[in-house]
């Protein structure tokens, strides 16, 4: 199991790490959580510079990736240098954005007519790429999801361990990392924003 997260320059680092922070509680042989970047190393949107563990074509073969965003996220939809090395198929991966990364989703063609949530900033940017924001910060439809605001990246880690290793695994990694003295409340909220969204 490879768990590509989109990481590219200017990224937001509550996006792309917290989201791997999550992740990395499920301790299995075969589980792999990747930053994945277009570069050997990418800084982020405060200066914080990391070195890539794949690259970006990783992604294609990859079985969830989560799109991260940052303040370069315009600039990455009007390259299309980099928008080609990006085939991503919600067929058969599970495919999540954050924020901004929505952006990309949209300018791939893989939301069509489902709406997302993204963040305040990105949101008119989306409304414009033809797709209907949400005032929520969780959404998902088949192996598609999307969340706004930074710190929801961890519904995005939850809902693809939710899909993967069963809704007790994703209770127990957000208890985890959840605030001491609001363990069950955090848990209760973040497993009732994605559990709509998982299959019956």
């Amino acid at each position: 199991m490879h768990i590509a997260i989109l990481t590219f320059q200017g990224f937001n680092e509550l996006d792309s790490l917290v989201a791997l922070g999550v992740l990395h509680r499920i301790k299995k042989p075969d589980w792999r959580v990747s930053l994945c970047c277009p570069e050997p190393q990418v800084t982020s949107m405060n200066g914080v510079t990391v070195h890539a563990q794949s690259l970006l074509e990783d992604a294609r073969d990859a079985d969830a990736v989560i799109v991260g965003s940052g303040i370069l996220t315009r600039e990455i939809v009007a390259t299309p240098a980099l928008m080609d090395r990006l085939a991503l198929d919600p067929s058969r991966q599970l495919i999540a954005a954050q924020c901004s990364g929505t952006l990309i989703l949209a300018r791939l063609g893989l939301l069509g007519q489902v709406p997302a949530c993204t963040d305040l900033t990105t949101k008119p940017w989306v409304q414009e790429a033809g797709v209907e924001v949400l005032n929520q910060p969780f959404f998902a439809q088949g192996n598609v999801a999307t969340a706004g605001g930074c710190l929801a990246s961890p519904y995005l880690a939850a809902w693809i361990i939710a899909r993967t290793e069963g809704v007790e695994a994703a209770a127990a990694a957000l208890h985890y990392v959840a605030p001491v003295g609001e363990k069950e409340a955090y848990v209760a909220n973040a497993m009732g924003r994605i559990s709509p969204y998982l299959p019956a």
